[in-house]
């Protein structure tokens, strides 16, 4: 990035998170179709080009990933934009459909009272991760963001997204099937009896909601 667009980006106040020392950034522009499922808005266009991240589009990348509960606008993280160009690239989707992104610790925490799987120290809290949904192929992206090995990919069949960040490498399942399917825990981790009595409470809460349309 050159220091025209590098002080362009400190003086609009967005905080841009960029690759750790040793991972290559992409040298051709890349660009994303999206759009928000919870706002009805879109963002199309490029967000790096040969000079690097582009100042006006991460701008408006911020708002359009903001937490929409709280109207408040996060961090952008340029190596989970970068992974997620990557899926939709190898699965030959060029649209996708994001559900969740920054999230304030106030809105974490409303999620996790309501929702099983909601991690406390969420990625989402530091404007690292991405739930997305494509119209096609969603498995295959499972896969192919397995196959890069560069953060987190977690898979929710049943609810019908795939969440990826740029965190630690990891991977989880969840299957909303009921009870059974409820307590899997993420992959190559066994659930303490205290989290599986968590999982209990938690997925008896979850069916109350969905009966009283909360």
């Amino acid at each position: 990035m050159n220091i025209r667009r590098r002080e362009l980006l400190i003086a609009t106040g967005l905080a841009l998170l960029v690759p750790l020392a040793g991972r290559a950034e992409p040298s051709a522009p890349r660009r994303l179709d999206l759009k928000n499922a919870n706002t009805g808005e879109s963002f199309s266009g490029p967000y790096r080009d040969a000079d690097g991240p582009i100042a006006a589009a991460l701008a408006d990348l911020a708002i359009f990933l903001r937490d929409h509960h709280a109207n408040k606008v996060g961090p952008v993280s340029v190596p989970t934009l970068d992974i997620l160009a990557d899926v939709m690239d190898q699965i030959g989707q060029t649209r996708g459909t994001i559900l969740s992104a920054f999230r304030t610790p106030e809105t974490n925490a409303m999620l996790r009272a309501r929702y099983f799987g909601v991690a406390e120290k969420s990625q989402h809290l530091l404007g690292k991760a991405l739930d997305v949904t494509f119209d096609a192929r969603l498995g295959d992206a499972e896969k192919a963001a397995l196959a890069m090995q560069r953060g987190g990919v977690g898979w929710y069949p049943n609810s019908h997204f795939v969440h990826l960040d740029s965190g630690p490498v990891r991977h989880w399942e969840y299957e909303w099937v009921g009870l059974d399917g409820m307590l899997l825990a993420p992959l190559h981790h066994v659930p303490s009896l205290k989290e599986m009595m968590a999982r209990y409470r938690a997925y008896a809460r979850h069916e109350f909601l969905l009966r009283h349309g909360k």
